[in-house]
C-alpha cells in the first residue's frame, strides 16, 4: 500500500494549507463496499507500464482548498478495478471505476441548501473526516446498478424451456367439454 496520507484529516486545516493527499487504499478495509465485490477476483494480465491499480486497491488523490466564498472544497479523483459479478454470465470480471468529484465540506445539513449545485456536500462531524470514507463513497457511486462485463456477449434466453405450444390450427381439434353448457343454461331459463 502506498501511503502519503493520514487516516483522519481536519478539512479546514488541510484547506488552509492547500494540502494534497494521495496514495492507494486496500479494498478489504472498505466495509460497505465488500458485500458488492466478487469473492474471487479474475486474474490480472497486463504489461508492466500499466499504472492502473490492481483488483485489491484503489488509487486516489484529494486536493483540499477554499473556493471564492470561503467554502472548504475537496477535489477528489479515485481510480480502481473492482471485482464484480457480471449479471449476464454470473462470472467475476474487473470493472474499471474512474471518479472525479468536487466536494464541499459542511457541518450542518442546512448548509447544503446554500452550496452551488456543482458541489456534492460532505458532512463532517467533530472537525475531522476519514479519507477512507471519501474514497469508499466514490467507489460506491461508481459501481453500475447492474454490473455487466463489456467483453461478454449478449446471452440469448428462451422462456419456452423447450415446451411445444399449440398452434391456432390445433384449437379446432381440442375437446371442449363445456361447449354445450351455454345452450343448456338458456333452455333452463326458458
Amino acid at each position: 500500500m502506498s501511503r502519503e496520507f493520514p487516516d483522519y484529516v481536519d478539512p479546514w486545516k488541510a484547506a488552509d494549507g492547500r494540502r494534497v493527499f494521495q496514495g492507494t487504499m486496500p479494498l478489504n478495509r472498505m466495509k460497505r463496499l465488500q458485500p458488492l465485490l466478487a469473492e474471487d477476483a479474475p486474474e490480472v494480465s497486463g504489461n508492466e507500464d500499466d499504472v492502473t491499480p490492481g483488483p485489491d486497491v484503489a488509487a486516489f488523490s484529494a486536493r483540499f482548498d477554499h473556493d471564492e466564498q470561503g467554502v472548504v472544497t475537496i477535489d477528489i479523483e479515485v481510480d480502481a478495478r473492482l471485482p464484480l459479478v457480471c449479471q449476464r454470465s454470473l462470472q467475476p470480471y474487473l470493472q474499471q471505476v474512474n471518479r472525479h468529484s468536487l466536494l464541499a465540506v459542511i457541518e450542518d445539513m442546512a448548509e447544503q441548501e446554500l452550496l452551488p449545485e456543482n458541489y456534492e456536500p460532505v458532512w463532517v462531524e467533530h472537525g475531522r473526516m476519514a479519507l477512507l470514507d471519501l474514497v469508499e463513497d466514490e467507489l460506491l457511486l461508481g459501481i453500475p446498478e447492474v454490473p455487466r462485463n463489456p467483453e461478454t456477449d449478449e446471452i440469448e434466453m428462451s422462456t419456452d424451456d423447450g415446451i411445444q405450444t399449440a398452434s391456432p390450427a390445433d384449437d379446432e381439434e381440442t375437446h371442449r367439454p363445456f361447449e354445450g353448457l351455454a345452450g343448456l343454461m338458456k333452455e333452463l331459463d326458458d
